[in-house]
């Protein structure tokens, strides 16, 4: 497990644009109150973005995955199998799209004062 925590650290450290830009938004509490983590390892995966207090887990995709479509649905049914929720957004709709990208991750947050 100490690999994956090593491995994590070192994607954050080399995050792509799109997840920089979208990290902007979800750091320190910033949408709605909700935690988020990022490159967080989780069922054998790390992932781009979690809220576990939410169980959402949020993956952005560029091209390489229209390649990967059978290991990202294989990724998605374990995280499923774990109790997490998998949005998955396209890292153009992160850059050009950000508005309607935050208002979906928000409504799979639960509503009210039950931010994590």
């Amino acid at each position: 497990m100490q690999r994956k925590w090593t491995f994590a650290r070192k994607l954050r450290n080399e995050a792509t644009d799109a997840e920089q830009h979208l990290w902007r938004y979800l750091r320190r509490e910033q949408l709605a109150g909700f935690k988020f983590r990022r490159q967080y390892p989780i069922a054998g995966y790390i992932v781009d973005f979690v809220c576990l207090p939410a169980r959402l887990v949020l993956e952005l995709d560029g091209g390489q995955h229209l390649d990967a479509l059978s290991y990202d649905i294989k990724r998605t049914q374990a995280l499923e199998s774990e109790g997490y929720r998998v949005l998955r957004f396209w890292n153009d709709d992160v850059l050009l799209r950000r508005e309607a990208v935050l208002e979906e991750v928000l409504r799979h947050l639960p509503r009210g004062d039950e931010g994590g």
